[in-house]
């Protein structure tokens, strides 16, 4: 049953540069609308209260400026405040309530204003929207500040108590707003488009060192480049590590499969020939059918140690951790059977967080045959001893693994001898002459060192492996 696909795969961006622009944009586009909308109701809230502050100080003006003569009548300012408060229905109005009658300005002429009523002294009161009705007869809204006084001034009489309202078309700051609204909007437009071309343009800036290691890396492909540069970022140098790291596993692992199916025929030519040979030649029957035995299993030895060669070999990128000492007591216990006549004893040293980043056919195969060359040789002790190697930041740190064994040792002369691959220290010895070679030949996959000296402990032979830190 084929898997279900998901509804939204084709509307998901297929690139990281689209993926970050219409995430970026977004992010704009919503910060620019909540700025808008913020500075647009601190704008409300602000005209709102400077249209407030403006009425109260065409109030405080009527105050400071009206008068009242002997005979209590009211004596307004010669000079309004504002021309408009002459100008009949021009939208600001002034009237002044009195215990007997009212007062109101030229434009209040026309209008029917909603009627006030005398406040206590001292006492402010800002109302609004209230109705109102206009020159031409149609509906409207006025904001009103009212301010309530009393005159003192009289000695002959008690106080009078008066209020004075100022009253504005409601239609005023609506219409500030609008024009606020408009302008505000239009430039905050105008910078979403000059933001979104530069974050673009930035975007892409940014991610030119993604396009440049995905040319160098379809230029691997193509084989134009043997690896990746190192011309690149800090945080792409991981990628960059890993992906060359790869390429040189993948040709490495090439070369050896080449390798060894060339070693494989050239070392089955021999004993075909021997075979064919035999069979041209008169031989009797038993003579060839021991020939042909000798060579069978000849064969099968050199196919056996191929296939073991090659399944050995080969560095393996991001193995999970492997805990050494269980796999090292499997080994010396087999040991232990095999050399029991001897009498020998091994000794572990390691160190509990110390861990094998690889395959464990190739822990298996480094501890064996370290372990069994050292039990050949030993009289009655071996010792391995395992640590971290080198620490790196942002890497798993390396491995140091030592074999020592109180046998008669290495003279320095032959080490170069005894690592050759076939090559025994003593004929004597039964073996192949090739464990050691395989040791040699992992430790080179993992780009290791293997330094052959004496045991300090034991004073027989030290074989010690270190493994670099990994990626």
């Amino acid at each position: 049953m084929p898997a279900k696909r998901d509804p939204l795969f084709r509307w998901r961006p297929r690139s990281l540069q689209s993926r970050q622009l219409w995430a970026a944009s977004i992010g704009l586009v919503a910060f620019l609308a909540l700025a808008g909308y913020a500075l647009d109701r601190a704008f409300v809230d602000v005209a709102s209260q400077g249209q407030r502050e403006r009425l109260k100080s065409f109030a405080l003006y009527y105050a400071g400026q009206t008068d009242f003569a002997r005979d209590g009548s009211l004596i307004p300012p010669d000079v309004p405040p504002e021309g408009r408060f002459d100008r009949p229905g021009s939208g600001l109005y002034a009237s002044i309530n009195l215990p007997d009658g009212a007062w109101a300005s030229l434009s209040a002429q026309g209008p029917v204003l909603p009627e006030g009523e005398i406040l206590p002294g001292s006492q402010e009161r800002f109302e609004g929207p209230l109705p109102m009705t206009r020159s031409d007869g149609t509906p409207g809204e006025v904001y009103r500040y009212s301010l309530g006084l009393v005159d003192a001034t009289r000695g002959d009489a008690a106080e009078f108590p008066y209020t004075i309202n100022i009253m504005e078309d409601a239609g005023t700051l609506p219409r500030q707003v609008t024009v606020f609204r408009q302008a505000l909007w239009g430039y905050l437009g105008i910078a979403a488009i000059v933001l979104l071309f530069l974050q673009a343009l930035i975007l892409r800036w940014s991610l030119l060192p993604l396009r440049r290691v995905e040319v160098e890396l379809k230029r691997v492909q193509r084989g134009q480049l043997a690896r990746m540069s190192g011309h690149h970022p800090r945080e792409l140098e991981p990628l960059t590590e890993s992906i060359n790291a790869l390429v040189e596993s993948e040709r490495e692992n090439l070369e050896r499969q080449r390798n060894t199916l060339a070693d494989l025929a050239h070392s089955l030519k021999t004993p075909l020939a021997v075979l064919r040979t035999r069979l041209d030649s008169d031989a009797d029957p038993e003579t060839l059918r021991e020939e042909v035995e000798t060579q069978v299993r000849r064969m099968n030895d050199l196919v056996g140690y191929q296939l073991t060669r090659a399944a050995s070999g080969g560095h393996k990128l991001f193995a999970a951790p492997i805990a050494i000492e269980p796999h090292a007591e499997h080994i010396v216990r087999g040991l232990e059977k095999i050399y029991a006549a001897k009498g020998a004893v091994c000794e572990f040293d390691i160190d509990p967080e110390a861990r094998f980043h690889g395959e464990p056919g190739d822990l298996q195969e480094l501890l064996g045959n370290l372990l069994e060359n050292a039990f050949k040789w030993a009289r009655s002790r071996v010792l391995l001893t395992v640590r971290n190697g080198e620490c790196v930041p942002n890497r798993r740190p390396g491995l140091v693994l030592c074999v020592d064994d109180d046998g008669p040792g290495i003279p320095p002369e032959k080490v170069a001898v005894v690592l050759q691959r076939g090559v025994r220290g003593d004929e004597r010895v039964q073996g192949h002459g090739i464990g050691l070679s395989i040791v040699q030949d992992i430790v080179r996959d993992y780009r290791g060192d293997l330094v052959v000296s004496t045991s300090p402990e034991l004073g027989g032979a030290r074989f010690e492996v270190t493994l670099p830190p990994g990626l």
